[in-house]
């Protein structure tokens, strides 16, 4: 995840968050390869990045920006439903309400993606300097992005993804082959599993659950893809 930040005395680079789940989930696994999330941020870039990181004291900036393009685009348009839309954009900008922070319907959503302001990607504002993990974790709340794992000896890893994706949305992220030749997947909560010394152990008890295609992944799970290519 790319984090544009500004106002912040940040380095810039990228960060490993500090995941409890996944330090567990490696103590009880001992892989030879461990591959935690990472957080790269980068500073006063608001263009190329997933979400915002911005100082309170410099939010105006950037939401002057928002506004002098839809004042633009307001200026040019002869579309009534298009101008009640975009004066419900200029009233929370005004109100300095970043756009993320603002409910739309599909249509005004579709609208938002080829406007594309700044401050519809997920925008964090901070009143000061936080531990650097601790906005690492307000920003992903903010951006709606969750985690799942995959474990094994060979290696443990942390997978982000936004929430409300299905399990062959998750197996894509892991590779597209697991996506096209999805049959099923194995899901265990990280709660569960770590009651049990394995996999093996949670299938046991009845902790470990067979899922299709259309089961949404929830924060912590624990996922084994079972595909044919």
């Amino acid at each position: 995840m790319k984090i544009g930040f500004v106002g912040f005395d940040l380095k810039e680079g990228k960060v490993k968050y500090e995941d409890e789940r996944f330090k567990n989930l490696v103590e009880k696994f001992q892989p030879q390869k461990e591959t935690p999330f990472f957080a790269e941020f980068i500073k006063d870039e608001m263009l190329n990045i997933d979400a915002i990181l911005i100082k309170h004291e410099k939010l105006l900036d950037l939401l002057i920006q928002d506004i002098e393009k839809i004042e633009s685009r307001l200026a040019k348009t002869q579309d009534e439903k298009e101008k009640a839309w975009l004066k419900k954009c200029l009233e929370a900008l005004e109100m300095e309400q970043p756009l993320c922070n603002i409910l739309f319907n599909e249509e005004e959503t579709a609208r938002l993606r080829g406007l594309a302001p700044l401050s519809w990607k997920p925008t964090y504002v901070a009143a000061k300097q936080e531990d650097i993990n601790f906005l690492i974790n307000r920003v992903l709340h903010k951006a709606r992005v969750i985690f799942f794992y995959t474990v094994g000896k060979k290696e443990v890893q942390a997978w982000s993804f936004h929430e409300g994706r299905t399990i062959v949305d998750c197996a894509g992220e892991i590779h597209t082959d697991l996506a096209r030749g999805f049959i099923r997947a194995d899901i265990v909560s990280y709660e569960d599993l770590m009651q049990c010394h394995n996999l093996q152990e949670a299938k046991t008890k009845g902790f470990l659950k067979t899922v299709g295609k259309e089961y949404i992944t929830r924060d912590g799970d624990i996922i084994e893809i079972r595909f044919n290519v």
